[in-house]
């Protein structure tokens, strides 16, 4: 059943517009597998998504987000604009979009909260800016590329309601993390609610919002594309949810 005629027996849930934030690229994994987990939300979960690229450089117009029920920022850095990557996280973390970014989603969903919500302006992300003073993205001691590992989540967390276990064994493609900081963030109201075996944050959430939620793993590359992981799936949820919002 394509993702189409799966809409047609979902009649009962509206179609929501999700915007997908980076530079859409076959050669990015994350990104070709897309289609096909667009397809299994419709058929499988009756969750039919309405999927549209937007380029960085594109969602620096703070208005290139509005109107969309879902925002998910893509790993595929470093990113055109990281200023645009900023702009549409920030759009929709204040107007209750709900919103996911992986991997250099989860970087720069990290440097957005820093730099707009704790005031630390300077802080700078390595890919980006390596010769910065302050770090909040620093190179991982040993690169992620390739690798899986298991988060523990936090009790009564988003992240532990969506998976429906304290732990998960997930997988990664990345070479940077986050470093200093993390206690001020967590003072202006930042989340942290998945480790990995050493104590490392490997997911942030927002109390408060409809679904603000950013891994540093990758959910798109679970399994075969064929069954979305359960971050993937709360997501489409929160997206077909804001899209029954009269606006």
């Amino acid at each position: 059943m394509t993702a189409v005629e799966a809409g047609h027996h979902a009649h009962h849930s509206p179609t929501a517009r999700v915007a997908l934030i980076g530079e859409h690229s076959p050669n990015v994994t994350s990104h070709s597998r897309m289609p096909l987990l667009l397809d299994a939300l419709a058929a499988h979960d009756r969750l039919v998504l309405d999927a549209y690229w937007v380029a960085t450089d594109d969602a620096e117009d703070p208005d290139a987000v509005r109107g969309f029920d879902a925002v998910w920022v893509l790993p595929g850095s470093p990113y055109r604009s990281e200023a645009g990557a900023l702009t549409a996280i920030r759009t929709a973390r204040e107007e209750g979009i709900p919103f996911l970014g992986t991997c250099g989603g989860f970087q720069h969903t990290l440097l957005e909260y820093a730099r707009n919500v704790c005031g630390l302006t300077d802080v700078a992300h390595a890919e980006n800016d390596p010769g910065a003073d302050d770090l909040l993205i620093e190179p991982l001691a040993c690169s992620l590329v390739g690798h899986e590992g298991t988060v523990t989540l936090a009790p009564g967390s988003l992240a532990e309601s969506l998976l429906g276990a304290d732990r998960s064994v997930e997988r990664y493609h990345c070479s940077y993390g986050p470093g200093r900081h993390l206690d001020t963030l967590r003072a202006h109201g930042l989340r942290f609610t998945g480790e990995d075996e050493e104590g490392r944050v490997r997911v942030a959430e927002l109390p408060g919002h409809p679904f603000f939620l950013a891994t540093l793993f990758q959910p798109e590359l679970f399994g075969d594309g064929s069954r979305p992981h359960p971050v993937v799936q709360g997501l489409a949820r929160a997206a077909v949810r804001h899209a029954r919002v009269p606006a």
